[in-house]
């Protein structure tokens, strides 16, 4: 069994296209995760355009898009996600932070496609779309053994974490949670323990973080606490705040590295082949 982790896009805030970003990139949000031939596109921010455009380039016939919640940065890249206009292609759309809201997931991504801020509405999507409200918490089960793990987590509005576990591995995708100092997260870590790979959102330095409670995100140190305590193989800083240039991000990871050997910070068009 094949799976490989790609990262699309892994800044956070906002897409920030410039000189200062050509390494770690600036395209928000986005990664996938291929399991036997079949993605697991983990939210739709930016970087998701360009992996539409490559879905279709292979000939993929379906896709499934987990939603970790609906702030602009997490789904402002899904009117252009190609494969969705494509008569047949099947498109399962999750989420599990609007369970028991009017219309769920599919009336937010309708209602951003809504004139006047948008030209172009959902239903001039062709594909085989579907939609899948679930309970942050609930464990999700996929053809070819396929099982992921869900939690709750800290941001305004809801999120959700993810772990996906295949072939005896597991990758957690943790974005958008903002921690207690001093206080670990149990959901976090009861959803990250053991696990091969843990993408944490590293918006912020610790540094930072007192004049940025509220509003929604951790820090990169905090990722290394959390890992440590979880016995995590790999540790994928993400979700990078615009500020944070090349030369500020280069930094964030060479300190990590020394607190956490093998610790790496997230680059739009990495990959990790994990079987």
């Amino acid at each position: 069994m094949g799976y490989m982790v790609k990262f699309w896009g892994v800044r956070g805030s906002i897409a920030c296209p410039s000189t200062d970003h050509m390494i770690y990139g600036g395209n928000t949000s986005c990664v996938e995760i291929a399991v036997d031939g079949h993605s697991f596109i983990l939210d739709a921010g930016t970087g998701i355009r360009t992996l539409g455009r490559e879905l279709l380039k292979s000939g993929a016939s379906s896709a499934t898009l987990m939603l970790t919640h609906t702030h602009w940065d997490h789904i402002n890249g899904f009117p252009f996600f190609a494969p969705a206009f494509v008569p047949d292609f099947a498109l399962r759309i999750m989420a599990g932070h609007l369970s028991g809201k009017p219309g769920g997931i599919r009336a937010v991504l309708a209602n951003q496609m809504e004139n006047p801020t948008f030209p172009v509405p959902l239903s001039a999507m062709r594909g085989a779309l579907s939609f899948d409200d679930f309970v942050a918490g609930d464990t999700l089960t996929f053809p070819n053994g396929v099982v992921v793990k869900t939690a709750a987590l800290r941001h305004p509005n809801g999120a959700t974490g993810y772990r996906i576990e295949a072939a005896g591995v597991s990758v957690c995708y943790v974005t958008d949670t903002e921690h207690q100092p001093g206080e670990p997260d149990r959901n976090v870590l009861t959803l990250i323990e053991g696990a091969d790979v843990v993408i944490y959102d590293s918006t912020y330095t610790d540094a930072e973080f007192p004049a940025k409670v509220g509003w929604g995100h951790s820090t990169w140190q905090e990722g290394v606490r959390l890992a440590k305590t979880a016995g995590v193989k790999k540790l994928v800083l993400f979700h990078h705040d615009p500020d944070h240039d090349d030369t500020f991000m280069a930094e964030v990871e060479r300190e990590a590295t020394i607190l956490l050997p093998g610790t790496i910070a997230a680059r739009d068009g990495m990959e990790l082949v994990m079987a």
